[in-house]
């Protein structure tokens, strides 16, 4: 049961993801996501970094309160949370954003199409008139450039 709620939450943390870059980072939190767009910090780290820090408040909650009471369900729906904000590392900031120079040549359709959304999410450099706010799973039509038989 507890792989079960690991595997439900990282699947749920999409849709709660794409609403929070669209509706929070793209909203009252601009400020910290603005140069993460614009390109306009100076040095490795954007402020919009901070999201990382932000964004494992809850999961750091949910271990300590779930340890607590011998590794209950709320240990495990943190878990979730972490193993995908791993993914989104992974992808968003080493894979996309070659934060690290790594994985730049690939060939994955599906990643390739990742890479195309997330380059059109960025066209746009105001908080305004976005597209593309998901992360692992982006609209079908920029995998269908990918995907061609």
């Amino acid at each position: 049961m507890n792989i079960l709620i690991t595997v439900l939450i990282f699947i749920i943390m999409e849709p709660i993801t794409w609403l929070i870059h669209k509706y929070v980072m793209h909203g009252f939190l601009w400020v910290l996501h603005k140069d993460h767009h614009d390109h306009s910090h100076e040095g490795k780290f954007e402020k919009n970094d901070y999201f990382f820090f932000i964004f494992s408040i809850p999961a750091i909650l949910l271990f300590y309160y779930g340890s607590l009471k011998d590794f209950n369900y709320l240990f495990f729906i943190g878990l979730g949370i972490t193993l995908y904000g791993i993914a989104y590392f992974f992808v968003h900031d080493i894979f996309i954003h070659q934060r690290i120079k790594v994985f730049r040549d690939t060939q994955s359709p599906y990643f390739l199409a990742i890479r195309r959304a997330h380059k059109q999410h960025h066209k746009h450099i105001q908080k305004e008139e976005g597209e593309c706010f998901g992360f692992l799973f982006v609209p079908i039509k920029y995998f269908k450039i990918y995907f061609k038989n």
